[in-house]
């Protein structure tokens, strides 16, 4: 690969924060290698400036890292990845990189770092805050480290032995030692926000409030929140900063999306929905409708691109999901897979606009046309060109026929077109 297409600015602006309180380079990195670096033990400037000096250097050298292979799948099918998305916060532009890279403001430091071994004396402006996992949905896709309702479920079905531990922003000296790093950070740009359901984690609010009396409201604040709760005295803190990013976790308006997204009413979430979407009028606020497409979503998720045309709003995934494996698009038979392909690109010959050159900043509302194309696209090229991993089905067969018996609910009921290739897996 050449260096345009690995080299990525975020481990010099951006870290994350885990539930557990770990530390890592990347919110968009898929951590291969256990981290043993905590904020219980080591402050957050400690690992940024020196603990992520081999990453660095390794992208300054041309390779890329283990951890990135999420961003390099994204690339692959023509899907915005993180790392475009990181490198224009510091000027670097994928359609002109050379150039643009040389006259970013960043370069003096990328030029520290390749002379010291990687150090920067950078604080980082950049986070992914993840808060824990309280949370009052089971998605089906989820997993018991970022929903305490379906580590529950998993306890009790068997498939953990023991429930994950409490978040470290429980823990009242944690959560100002980490708050204090934000309040002495220089030029904080943006803080993203994860749970767990944020809206009903209580250290979301004593964070935004600290923030507001240290008088750093000139960050960017975003989280996701699931479209289940509505907070007045939480918007209000919100209100008080400049730029507020919103993403709404929903995965189609289709019914089956209450079997997805477990226990909600997706009539009740298309209210609170359009809610959203008239404060971000009110205020001023981006919203981003963030979508997780699965074997179980992918033929539905055109009416959300629907949506989100009508409404002038964003609509994107963070990632190709990876994990649980049998939950990928990928699993689905041939045949299936082709009506999905049809279907989507049914909708771009009928709404799109496809951009003369890819659209990494999706944050541009005179662009959204194009880039829900580009989006929609990005699935019509990973169904077209992932690997069959319909050998995955009885795993997938074997893990919702055990959450239904907890549930009493059918994935029959609400897919009844899948119940052929089902059966012969197994249901």
């Amino acid at each position: 690969m050449k260096f345009s297409d690995t080299f990525c600015s975020s481990p010099w602006i951006h870290m994350r924060i885990d539930n557990q309180g770990n530390y890592y380079f990347c919110r968009f990195a898929d951590p291969v290698n256990e981290r043993i670096h905590n904020i219980k033990d080591m402050d957050p400037a400690t690992f940024f400036q020196h603990y992520m000096s081999d990453v660095r250097m390794q992208l300054l050298n041309g390779h890329s890292p283990v951890d990135c292979a999420s961003c390099l799948l994204q690339d692959e099918h023509g899907k915005v990845s993180g790392r475009k998305k990181q490198l224009i916060k510091t000027g670097v532009m994928d359609q002109n990189f050379e150039k643009s890279l040389a006259s970013s403001p960043w370069v003096p430091k990328f030029t520290e770092s390749l002379n010291n071994n990687g150090y920067t004396d950078q604080l980082p402006v950049d986070w992914q805050i993840d808060l824990g996992n309280y949370c009052n949905s089971a998605c089906v896709f989820c997993i018991p480290r970022f929903s305490s309702r379906i580590a529950l479920e998993f306890k009790k079905l068997g498939f953990i032995d023991e429930l994950p531990a409490n978040s470290w922003c429980n823990d009242p000296v944690l959560l100002d030692k980490f708050v204090s790093v934000l309040e002495n950070t220089p030029n904080l740009k943006y803080l993203h926000f994860l749970g767990g359901e944020t809206l009903i984690t209580p250290a979301f609010k004593t964070i935004l409030q600290r923030l507001i009396a240290a008088g750093k409201t000139e960050a960017t604040i975003g989280f996701t929140t699931n479209l289940t709760i509505w907070d007045d005295e939480t918007i209000e803190l919100l209100a008080q900063f400049h730029n507020v990013n919103v993403g709404l976790s929903i995965e189609t308006l289709n019914n089956v999306n209450d079997y997805i997204r477990y226990p909600i009413n997706t009539n009740k979430a298309k209210v609170l929905l359009d809610k959203w979407v008239e404060y971000s009028h009110r205020y001023g606020w981006l919203i981003q409708i963030r979508i997780t497409p699965t074997i179980l979503s992918i033929l539905h998720i055109t009416d959300l691109y629907d949506y989100a045309l009508k409404n002038n709003t964003i609509l994107e995934a963070c990632n190709f999901i990876r994990d649980p494996d049998f939950m990928r698009p990928s699993v689905l038979p041939m045949e299936h897979r082709k009506h999905a392909i049809e279907k989507l690109q049914t909708w771009i010959n009928a709404n799109g606009q496809m951009p003369d050159s890819a659209i990494i900043n999706t944050r541009n509302p005179d662009t959204i046309r194009e880039f829900l194309s580009q989006d929609c696209q990005s699935y019509v090229n990973y169904l077209k060109n992932q690997p069959d991993e319909s050998h995955l089905l009885p795993k997938l067969v074997e893990y919702i026929k055990k959450l239904e018996q907890n549930r009493n609910n059918t994935i029959l009921d609400y897919l009844p077109e899948y119940e052929n290739f089902l059966r012969s897996a197994g249901y």
